[in-house]
């Protein structure tokens, strides 16, 4: 009887050991990287630089209002009568403020827009991270980006099986761009060989 309780204790203690192991299931991936490697990164990249020119363009264009203005009063300012002047005065500093006004918000309209170009990306990465750890019974996703991981014991890191995943996944749409046509893989289609 006593071997019989222990053989049992011992196969409760394995069984519950291997569900323990089964139930930790770790892997990590690299977060920027994958998302480094989305060909819907460099489209974003390209409509986030197009708005941050147009936002340099505008500052441009005060900074030679105001230069041309300044200019203007250094050129005539001895035949200015002291209200005219002031008055002139006044009105280069109240345009030098509106430009820095101007260019702190347009650092935070380029933020906010980058983030709005990126959220489609992070989405349809997440969801691809997501569909790859049930698929391969993962209980846990770390980021090794992030730099919030302290310690972990050795863990697979799925960057090749999200990304084979989001060539099966419809490119994310970035607004105020074109839609991305996927890439032709080699050897796809009847190419003849050059001769």
């Amino acid at each position: 009887m006593k071997n019989l309780v222990k053989t049992i204790t011992i196969v409760a203690l394995t069984l519950g050991t291997i569900t323990l192991a089964n139930a930790q299931k770790i892997a990590h991936i690299s977060l920027d990287s994958l998302i480094t490697t989305m060909p819907e990164s460099k489209t974003a990249q390209e409509v986030a630089q197009k708005y941050l020119k147009d936002l340099e363009n505008q500052v441009a264009t005060m900074d030679t209002e105001l230069q041309t203005k300044y200019a203007d009063y250094m050129k005539n300012k001895e035949t200015y009568s002291a209200l005219v002047a002031s008055t002139k005065e006044t009105e280069l500093q109240d345009l030098n403020k509106r430009i820095e006004d101007f260019k702190a918000s347009a650092q935070q309209d380029y933020q906010r827009k980058y983030g709005e170009l990126s959220k489609p990306i992070y989405d349809k990465a997440k969801k691809a991270i997501d569909l790859v750890a049930k698929e391969n019974g993962y209980k846990y996703v770390l980021d090794t980006s992030s730099g919030n991981v302290l310690y972990t014991e050795p863990a697979d890191d799925i960057l090749p099986l999200v990304k084979k995943k989001l060539e099966t996944m419809p490119a994310a749409q970035i607004p105020g761009s074109q839609p991305i046509k996927p890439a032709v893989k080699a050897g796809a289609g009847n190419t003849k060989p050059t001769k």
